[in-house]
């Protein structure tokens, strides 16, 4: 299934990940460089290669027939391991849609909390032939209409019953945490400039602010204050890319009031100083487009 799955994936992937199924997605790399993301709840299948994924202190390795789980929006940082343009990683996404998940809640067995808004595992046959046949749809476009919702609830059927079911419950569920917090992760990524008020995230939220740093962390593993800064320096990172500023302008941007503070955070996250940093990513010609997590 692997090697159709492959041959699949390299027919029809295109830059920009999408595809004419709504929610699939798939990813070519070329390159074991390290990249940062937010990502968003998701099912990857990993068709060839492997990646290596940080988030705060967790660290996750999925690779070829094996999966990985994105239960909430997470700033990650990770590689492709080995990845180059002979032997290019190849993945499949599927995002994992709240609004698909609920109407299946009421048939699948209870899970216990997640303990981490990530999961890896071994794919199981069953997951791996619907993936496959998902991806067939993709050279019969009249028959995708019809059957690609069909499969979608297929997988999301097998993930609930499969060994980290409570982290696809809890994006179905209106009530859970993750529910709750979702307000406050969409806000300061769309904010993250501003400054961080605890208090009025927990009240956009519906929550006490104790109640909020535990709902927070056990979506996301890790505070709002470091979601922030994650944030914040991913978009630093990809203006001093695109030329959009000075080192000292860009920090300003993305809501640093002092230079050192940006250069100290900066070089704690990414390696390098901002400027030596951009000017390594400049000369390797690494690529700053989309990928799977």
């Amino acid at each position: 299934m692997l090697t159709e799955l492959r041959t699949l994936v390299a027919a029809h992937v295109r830059t920009d990940l999408q595809t004419p199924i709504p929610g699939l997605l798939l990813s070519k790399v070329e390159s074991s460089e390290p990249h940062h993301s937010l990502a968003e709840p998701l099912l990857v299948v990993m068709a060839d290669g492997g990646k290596r994924l940080l988030l705060g202190e967790q660290v996750h390795e999925y690779r070829a027939g094996q999966y990985l789980l994105v239960g909430a929006e997470v700033p990650v940082t990770g590689h492709f391991v080995g990845a180059t343009p002979r032997t290019p990683a190849l993945g499949v996404g599927l995002a994992l849609r709240p609004a698909a998940i609920a109407p299946l809640l009421l048939r699948a067995p209870p899970g216990r909390t997640p303990a981490s808004p990530l999961a890896t595992g071994d794919a199981s046959p069953e997951l791996l032939d619907a993936v496959l046949r998902l991806l067939r749809l993709l050279d019969h476009p009249s028959d995708a209409p019809v059957l690609a919702p069909l499969i979608e609830r297929e997988l999301l059927w097998r993930l609930l019953t499969g060994p980290h079911s409570a982290l696809v419950r809890r994006i179905g569920l209106t009530d859970s945490g993750l529910a709750h917090v979702g307000r406050a992760i969409r806000w300061l990524r769309d904010n993250y400039a501003e400054p961080v008020r605890i208090e009025e995230l927990a009240r956009l939220s519906g929550l006490s602010a104790s109640a909020f740093h535990r709902h927070f962390r056990a979506a996301t593993a890790m505070s709002p204050l470091q979601f922030q800064k994650r944030i914040r320096l991913q978009e630093a990172r990809s203006l001093l890319l695109a030329g959009a500023g000075d080192v000292a302008g860009v920090g300003h941007l993305v809501g640093y009031d002092s230079p050192s503070q940006f250069n100290r955070e900066y070089r704690r996250q990414f390696g390098a100083p901002p400027g030596q940093d951009t000017a390594r990513l400049r000369a390797a010609a690494v690529p700053t487009g989309r990928q799977l997590p």
